[in-house]
C-alpha cells in the first residue's frame, strides 16, 4: 500500500516502495504521468525520486485529504514499465583522485575499473541533492564501494563519482563524499535553460571512456 505523509506545509510525499529498482521507479513515473494528464486543482508541481513522488500544492485551491484522495485513485491501476528512450552517452576523462585507490579496494586494476564502469548502461533514478547531481544505477558488483569516510570539502563540475551501488555526476562544485573515478565535460546544469537540468528520472545513460 501507498504510504501518502504531509511534507511542510503545502506537499505531500506519496511513497510507493522501498528499494533501488527499476520497475519501482516505473510506477513512479507512471503515477507522474497520471497527475499530469489528469492534473487534480490545486497541484502545483511534481518531484519523481527513486521509490515516491513529491506532490506540491497550493492550499488556496485543494488541501491534503482532497489530493490524497485524488492520488490513491491511481494506486493498483498504474503500468510500471519505464518509457525506452535514447541512450545518451556521457564522455569521461578517467583521472580521477580516487581512481587508484577504488582499484585496491576492488582489486583491480584502474583499467579494470574504467572497463567495469564503462561496460554497461545507467538508469537515472533521481536528480538532488545539489542542482542537476544526477543518482544512477546500478554498479557492477565488483565496483561496489562505500562513501569516503571524510567528504571533500569541494568537488569539482562534472566529476563522476560511484558510491555503494550508484554511480553520479556532480553537475555543480559542491561538497561531497564519493569516491572520484573521472569527470566529464557534459554540462548537466543551466539555470536559464528550460528545463535546467540535463537528465530527468527514467533516462538511460551511458558513460564513453575519452581515448
Amino acid at each position: 500500500m501507498w504510504r501518502v505523509a504531509v511534507a511542510g506545509d503545502r506537499a505531500l510525499l506519496v511513497t510507493l516502495g522501498e528499494t533501488i529498482d527499476p520497475s519501482l521507479l516505473g510506477l513512479v513515473l507512471a503515477l507522474d504521468r497520471a497527475l499530469s494528464d489528469q492534473r487534480p486543482a490545486g497541484l502545483v508541481s511534481s518531484v519523481p525520486a527513486y521509490a515516491s513522488l513529491l506532490c506540491r500544492y497550493d492550499p488556496a485551491i485543494t488541501d491534503v485529504t482532497r489530493l490524497e484522495d485524488v492520488i490513491r485513485q491511481f494506486e493498483g491501476r498504474l503500468d510500471a514499465a519505464i518509457p525506452a528512450g535514447l541512450v545518451t552517452e556521457v564522455p569521461t576523462q578517467y583521472d580521477g583522485p580516487d581512481l587508484e585507490a577504488v582499484a585496491h579496494k576492488t582489486n583491480l586494476t584502474p583499467a579494470d575499473v574504467i572497463d567495469a564502469h564503462a561496460s554497461r548502461e545507467y538508469l537515472v533514478y533521481c536528480i538532488g541533492f545539489a542542482p542537476g547531481f544526477t543518482y544512477c544505477g546500478t554498479l557492477p558488483d565488483e565496483l561496489v564501494v562505500p562513501r569516503l569516510a571524510s567528504p571533500r570539502v569541494r568537488v569539482p563540475t562534472g566529476s563522476v563519482a560511484i558510491a555503494g551501488r550508484q554511480t553520479g555526476i556532480y553537475a555543480l562544485a559542491s561538497p561531497g563524499g564519493w569516491n572520484l573515478i573521472g569527470r566529464t565535460d557534459l554540462r548537466l546544469f543551466e539555470a536559464g535553460a528550460t528545463p535546467p537540468v540535463r537528465f530527468k528520472p527514467g533516462d538511460r545513460i551511458r558513460f564513453v571512456p575519452n581515448r
